[in-house]
């Protein structure tokens, strides 16, 4: 192959520098945007050793086992209630030290709303802990 010099439209030597220059931005623009967070400082609170003895571990209490039936009828620990002593009874035991988990066994045939309403009335008696029981 020969090259020529003159201006006749023979083979062009150039190297194009064009898409060299677009990735020599691209990492420019890279650097320069994680640069400055290479720089700050990140706080984390790191556990500190403790010379103090540990607490007594206390066993948790037994959890309360709240039916709902097909009805949408209430029943503690296998003892019907009414549902108007659903927020006091929840407010009694969500004021223990510490607070008992609260299980809601839900009939797969209970209106929404029903279940809706025993969730809020737990939220309202300041319950933490809220779990979900399957039946068999």
């Amino acid at each position: 192959m020969a090259f020529t010099t003159g201006g006749g439209g023979g083979a062009m030597a150039d190297i194009n520098v064009t898409p060299l220059v677009d990735v020599m931005l691209v990492l420019l623009i890279i650097f320069l945007v994680t640069a400055p967070m290479l720089t700050r400082e990140i706080e984390i609170d790191l556990p500190q050793q403790s010379n103090k003895q540990p607490e007594e571990i206390v066993d948790p209490p037994m959890p309360i086992r709240l039916r709902i039936d097909a009805d949408g009828g209430l029943f503690w620990d296998n003892s019907p209630m009414p549902k108007a002593a659903l927020l006091p009874s929840l407010r009694v035991e969500a004021s223990r030290d510490p607070q008992p988990l609260l299980e809601i066994e839900a009939n797969q045939e209970v209106q929404y709303h029903v279940l809706t309403e025993v969730l809020s009335t737990a939220k309202n008696a300041d319950m933490k802990k809220i779990g979900f029981v399957e039946t068999l």
